[in-house]
């Protein structure tokens, strides 16, 4: 990867990290399918907006909607649901720590099924490394809970699988010349179609109680920057640096949520967040792989 798309990387980062905070809003008043469907519903209806404002194509062949239905389904309906319903009985630390799970997944996985992501031991020494540098970062008393409400955590697990699955499954949509943006539109919009009828009969919504403002707030913020924007810079990185390096995202969440928290919120930049960060740039480092061949070329 270069600048343009570790800068990219950044700002996903910075974008999904806030989810976990609308999240734990939301989930004081509203059930996990609710929650699952209005952002990916309201994504939906910002994403279209903005790909008819741009003047951009809609797909038509039924390939490409099935392969939106598919990349919905591992990207969205699955891993949303379990981590919104996970969070419910464990803290968002811990949650972030099982989500930091995702690359070791990827790595893994994208090996096994993709040609040029062949797993190395660089990239395996640089995942556990900056696996490592994540939990010293979010403390290492969020696992604490660690073993307790197993299930929640098993959940959490799996939401970081499907989360893999679904980064070897989108590169088939740089290969069917689909725009990034169209990509995102069509794949929250069948997260939708797929969602809607199960939250009908499950959840009810007609007989839940009016949500307060806060709530509507983080729901909205939660569609349209981790969501809707957030999916646009997903597959502008997925087709450009590949499933692997776009997994990395989960380390870097936790940096940008302590450097946002030093910058706005004046709290406390701590030796530990240094001592993680570090961790985390030396597994980058492995993953990437570049810095270690002039090395080796050099010597």
């Amino acid at each position: 990867m270069g600048a343009f798309e570790w800068g990219m990387l950044v700002a996903l980062s910075i974008l999904w990290g806030g989810s976990f905070f609308f999240q734990g809003v939301a989930v004081r008043e509203l059930p996990t399918l609710t929650i699952v469907t209005l952002r990916v519903a309201i994504a939906a209806l910002t994403l279209w907006v903005m790909v008819l404002i741009t003047g951009r194509t809609i797909p038509t062949e039924p390939r490409v909607w099935a392969a939106f239905f598919g990349m919905g389904l591992l990207n969205n309906v699955i891993p949303f649901g379990l981590i919104v319903w996970g969070q419910q009985t464990i803290a968002s630390g811990l949650a972030s720590i099982l989500n930091a799970t995702t690359p070791l997944f990827a790595v893994i996985i994208a090996g096994l099924l993709l040609s040029d992501e062949r797993v190395s031991a660089s990239k395996l020494i640089g995942v556990f490394v900056g696996f490592v540098g994540t939990v010293v970062m979010i403390g290492p008393q969020a696992l604490e809970g660690l073993g307790l409400n197993l299930w929640a955590q098993i959940a959490c697990l799996a939401a970081a699988l499907s989360y893999a699955f679904a980064g070897v499954f989108g590169r088939r949509f740089k290969a069917m010349g689909v725009d990034p943006f169209v990509v995102a539109a069509g794949q929250v919009s069948a997260s939708t179609i797929l969602l809607l009828p199960v939250t009908v009969i499950i959840d009810q919504p007609w007989n839940l109680a009016v949500p307060t403002g806060a709530v509507w707030a983080s729901i909205i913020a939660l569609a349209v920057f981790s969501t809707a924007i957030a999916y646009m810079l997903y597959f502008s990185i997925l087709a450009r640096a590949g499933a692997t390096n776009l997994m990395l995202v989960t380390f870097l969440i936790p940096i940008t949520g302590v450097l946002l928290g030093w910058v706005i919120l004046d709290e406390r930049l701590e030796a530990v967040h240094a001592i993680g960060m570090f961790l985390i740039g030396i597994g980058l480092v492995f993953i990437d792989g570049r810095l270690l061949s002039r090395r080796s070329a050099s010597g």
